[in-house]
């Protein structure tokens, strides 16, 4: 029996919700309007669905005290599925109907704990204060695994259908590295969902992923310690050689040593404020972002390699640009043997796990930050090529931020969002940059929020990826 053995009634939506909208989204409920999505009931039953009718019977989930995060009266439950993932559900005490999967970023390297759910919901508490029910897989294993993590994430959907309630609408939310995740199991299993969320999410497939090796190649040719010159050497590509120790307080003390990120411009070397600038300059991004962009380099592509038998990204051919000789920067990579090939069937392997091809037949929303200096925003550009390229282009609507908040954009942004994806899906009336920009004035106003916070920019044209981070 389910452990809600009911909904409540009245099916709340926004606690914010003017009058007029609710009043919209009840005459909206008759059928859908000329622009709505195919309902995802309708589509083809792929093969992921096929072989997930031979999963294993779910345990139910336990009932916990709430950790912290979920608004009073929250309902939590807790288990491990029976791939061995760990997983969180929350349902508030006034619950819409509406479920939200969320698909966690990182990836984290550790094997997967409780922690990491915790520190999600207290993030994302904001889709349970909104009034929807909430459910997040940890994932099974730690790493750069994406398939089996979208597998995860349609395992806590089934369990929340078999173990809580049938959700009236169901919608999957991927949040940074989740958005890869979301991004495949949309596709693996379409009929599970009826909308997805992407918020500062990856969403351009591995190309997203080329700038790291580029940092290592750009690092080492001003560095020369990592690794330094006594140490094995090894193609960078691979992240680190097999066996290493290296620890990232390691990695730190290292670029600290070279470039001191950890003092003030003002207590740097002129040599290490160059070689900070030069960096920054030629991979476009904050010197204060250097370090975890060189630790993904590190230690997460050293688990990418891993998996897939070799380097899946390389940086042959590739002209570095926005160096003061861009000419000598290149000939000095080439001498120095800081160019690498990346093996074309560990590629295909990662490509294979990771990549969508935007076949996403229900309404997606999107936002994003656009000085992000860990996702960068024209990796949004890429999603949209692609829905276009599938023909769903209709079904995507962009919106982007004034912000270079990477994490969480702020309180004022996500509800507008979450609203306008529900009644898009239950009206069909597919909203806009500019009316999600209003709706979140609307709901500032009614709560007593600042307008101020909506730092939505509609008019905001973005970029191509490659733009960005030179394509290869």
């Amino acid at each position: 029996m389910p452990l809600l053995s009911r909904r409540p009634a009245g099916t709340p939506r926004l606690l914010l919700l003017s009058a007029a909208l609710t009043l919209a989204l009840a005459a909206g409920c008759a059928g859908p309007g000329p622009q709505s999505a195919a309902p995802a009931a309708q589509a083809p039953e792929t093969a992921a669905e096929k072989a997930a009718a031979a999963w294993p019977a779910e345990a139910a989930p336990a009932a916990v005290t709430c950790p912290e995060g979920p608004p009073p009266g929250a309902r939590c439950l807790r288990g491990k599925d029976s791939a061995g993932a760990p997983y969180l559900i929350v349902v508030p005490a006034r619950w819409s109907g509406n479920l939200f999967v969320h698909a966690h970023g990182g990836p984290f390297l550790g094997a997967p704990t409780d922690a990491r759910a915790n520190e999600d919901i207290k993030r994302w508490s904001v889709i349970v204060r909104e009034g929807h029910a909430y459910a997040a897989s940890v994932f099974r294993q730690g790493g750069f695994a994406v398939t089996t993590a979208a597998e995860d994430t349609e395992r806590v959907r089934r369990i929340f259908v078999a173990h809580v309630d049938k959700p009236r609408r169901t919608f999957l939310h991927g949040q940074s590295w989740g958005g890869m995740v979301a991004a495949r199991a949309a596709e693996l299993y379409p009929r599970s969902w009826e909308g997805i969320l992407f918020t500062s999410a990856v969403v351009a497939g591995p190309a997203t992923y080329d700038f790291r090796v580029d940092i290592r190649a750009v690092y080492q040719h001003l560095c020369k310690n990592h690794p330094r010159a006594d140490e094995p050497q090894y193609p960078l590509a691979l992240g680190l050689p097999a066996g290493s120790t290296m620890t990232n307080a390691q990695l730190a003390a290292r670029v600290n040593e070279c470039l001191a990120l950890n003092k003030p411009a003002a207590e740097r070397t002129p040599e290490q404020r160059a070689r900070a600038k030069l960096i920054a300059d030629i991979i476009r991004v904050p010197e204060n972002s250097i370090l975890s962009h060189l630790n993904w380099g590190t230690f997460t592509l050293a688990d990418v390699t891993r998996r897939h038998g070799g380097a899946p990204i390389g940086n042959t051919g590739v002209r570095y640009t926005g160096s003061p000789n861009d000419a000598a920067l290149n000939a000095d990579l080439d001498r120095a043997g800081l160019r690498f090939a990346a093996d074309p069937a560990a590629r295909a392997r990662f490509v294979a796990d990771v990549d969508h091809q935007g076949r996403f037949a229900v309404p997606v929303v999107t936002t994003h930050g656009i000085h992000d200096s860990t996702v960068f925003v024209e990796g949004s550009d890429t999603l949209r090529q692609r829905m276009v390229a599938a023909g769903n282009g209709q079904r995507l609507v962009q919106t982007f931020v004034e912000s270079s908040e990477h994490s969480y954009l702020g309180e004022a942004i996500y509800p507008p969002l979450l609203q306008a994806l529900i009644t898009w899906v239950d009206t069909g009336r597919k909203p806009t940059p500019v009316t999600i920009a209003e709706q979140c004035r609307s709901l500032q106003a009614a709560g007593g929020g600042a307008a101020a916070d909506c730092r939505f920019l509609p008019d905001y044209a973005v970029k191509t990826l490659a733009s960005r981070i030179p394509a290869r």
